[in-house]
C-alpha cells in the first residue's frame, strides 16, 4: 500500500471542495485496509499511554461531515484499541436550555480533553458557522444583545464567529492541546445510496430521519457554507484535512495515518524519568516486595 501523507489531504491554501475527491481506495481490498488500521491503531494507542504519562499534551480531534459520513464509525473503529480511560467522545446535539444560557463555545470548552488524553468531538463547534449558517433563524435562540431578527445576522456576523472560532483554537493550541479537524468529504450519489441503506436494512431503520431528506435539499448550500468554514479557519496550530469518504475502510485509515504521521513529530513526548531516590532504592524495594 502506498505511504499516506498527511499533507496530501491538509488545507493550506483555498480549497473548492468540487475540486477534492471523495473516494480513495488505494487499490486494496477491504480486508487489507482493515488490517492495516489495526497496526496504526495499536501504535496510537501506545502512544496515548506515553502521553498519558507525559501530562503537557491532550489531543482534540474535530469530526465534521454530512448526514451518513461515516464519523460514528470511524470513531469506533479508529480508537479501538486505546485504553477507554484515555479517549473521551462527545457528540454534540441541538443545545439543551442550560447550554443556551451561555455563549455558543461553552459547552464544547467543558468538553475539552484533560492533559494527558484524546477527545474526539463529533460534529462540533463548526455547527456553530454551519447549521446555523444554514438555517440563520436557530441563532435567534442564543439571545444575542443586537440580533432581534434574521434580517440583523449579516456578513459581519459570521466574520466575527470566525475569528473567535480563531481565536478559541489558538488559545487551546498554546496552552497543549493538539487539535485535528478533519470533514469527511461524501458525494452526494454515495449519501444517498447510504440513506437507501438505511430504509432497506431493517436493523439500520432507526437511523434514518425524515429531517435527512430535508437537509440533503440544501446540499449545495451546505457544501458552500463548508467551503467557507474551512478556507476561513485552517491555521497551522489547527489544521483542516479534507478525507475522501466515499469508501469508509479507506477514511479510516487515511485519518489514522495523519493521526500517526503528525503526533510522531512531538518527540518531546517521553515517559518520565523515575527521581534519583527512587532509582537508587529500585533493588531494595525489589527486596522488599520479594520477600513478604
Amino acid at each position: 500500500m502506498k505511504k499516506i501523507k498527511s499533507k496530501s489531504y491538509r488545507v493550506e491554501e483555498e480549497v473548492r471542495l468540487s475540486a477534492l475527491p471523495t473516494k480513495e481506495d488505494f487499490g486494496e481490498s477491504d480486508k487489507k485496509l482493515k488490517k492495516y488500521l489495526e497496526k496504526i491503531r495499536v501504535k496510537l494507542g501506545k502512544f496515548q499511554d506515553v502521553m498519558y504519562a507525559h501530562d503537557k499534551y491532550s489531543v482534540l480531534i474535530c469530526l465534521q461531515g454530512m448526514d451518513t459520513a461515516g464519523k460514528d464509525s470511524l470513531i469506533r473503529e479508529v480508537f479501538k484499541d486505546f485504553n477507554v480511560r484515555g479517549v473521551q467522545v462527545h457528540s454534540f446535539k441541538v443545545p439543551t436550555e442550560l447550554e443556551r444560557s451561555h455563549d455558543y463555545l461553552w459547552r464544547h470548552y467543558i468538553a475539552l480533553p484533560p492533559k494527558g488524553k484524546f477527545g474526539v468531538f463529533n460534529r462540533t463547534h463548526y455547527e456553530n458557522v454551519l447549521v446555523t449558517r444554514v438555517h440563520p433563524s436557530y441563532i435567534l435562540g442564543e439571545h444575542i444583545p443586537g440580533i432581534h431578527s434574521v434580517d440583523d445576522i449579516d456578513e459581519a456576523f459570521w466574520e466575527k464567529r470566525f475569528r473567535q472560532i480563531n481565536d478559541f483554537e489558538q488559545h487551546l493550541a498554546e496552552n497543549g492541546t493538539i487539535i485535528f479537524k478533519f470533514f469527511l468529504h461524501l458525494s452526494k450519489e454515495e449519501q444517498r445510496q447510504r440513506l437507501l441503506r438505511r430504509l432497506e436494512l431493517q436493523e439500520k431503520n432507526w437511523k434514518f430521519s425524515a429531517g435527512d431528506l430535508k437537509e440533503r435539499n440544501l446540499w449545495d448550500t451546505y457544501q458552500k457554507c463548508y467551503e467557507e468554514a474551512i478556507n476561513k479557519t485552517s491555521k497551522a496550530h489547527a489544521p483542516w484535512y479534507v478525507i475522501p469518504a466515499d469508501t469508509k475502510e479507506a477514511a479510516r485509515v487515511i485519518v489514522a495515518e495523519i493521526l500517526l504521521e503528525e503526533l510522531s513529530r512531538y518527540t518531546d513526548v517521553v515517559e518520565p524519568e523515575l527521581d534519583e531516590e527512587t532509582k537508587a532504592n529500585i533493588e531494595e524495594y525489589k527486596r522488599q516486595l520479594e520477600s513478604e
